[in-house]
């Protein structure tokens, strides 16, 4: 671990982490929770948010995919997800949904702004993100996609837009 230079979990309890936040709205996978938990530790971003039905650490599906990531990534169940956006927002966090929609900004053209703090709302595998989350939201950003499906797995499409929105706070550094 050394020679791979990895944190060790003090280490990334105690850096600086990137304003990214995830809300997982009715996530029915608990692979897919660990694999964001995963995709989260990767990135240092600031914490998770489960609400709803998806499932809470520790659970031995969710671990199979984190891989210890729920004993570094900031964790909080809440099971009203429009109740833990109105916290958020007090907070100054910027709330956006990973959906399509006809208003949806595509992925390639988000830019965030240097100083913010973002939460991004993922919804449920099969109905996506709720119509009054979404209302609930400073917009919505779409993963651009060229196929015939124009869908993804939840934690495929959490890595894609960590990893973009990630390298911008690099860029603004």
């Amino acid at each position: 671990m050394d020679d791979l230079h990895r944190k060790s979990p003090e280490e990334f309890r105690q850096s600086e982490k990137t304003p990214l936040l995830i809300l997982l709205d009715n996530v029915r996978s608990l692979n897919n929770v660990g694999s964001v938990f995963r995709t989260s530790d990767a990135f240092l971003l600031h914490s998770i948010v489960l609400c709803g039905y998806t499932g809470t650490p520790p659970h031995r599906d969710i671990q199979k995919t984190a891989l210890g990531a729920t004993e570094t990534v900031a964790w909080q169940y809440e099971a009203d997800i429009l109740e833990a956006m109105e916290k958020l927002k007090q907070d100054d966090w910027e709330i956006w949904a990973v959906e399509q929609a006809s208003t949806s900004i595509n992925l390639n053209n988000f830019q965030m702004t240097k100083g913010k703090k973002y939460a991004l709302v993922f919804g449920n595998e099969v109905e996506g993100v709720q119509q009054a989350v979404i209302d609930r939201c400073a917009g919505c950003i779409e993963i651009p996609q060229q196929g015939m499906k124009h869908s993804l797995n939840i934690s495929v499409s959490a890595g894609i837009v960590v990893w973009e929105l990630w390298k911008q706070t690099q860029a603004v550094e």
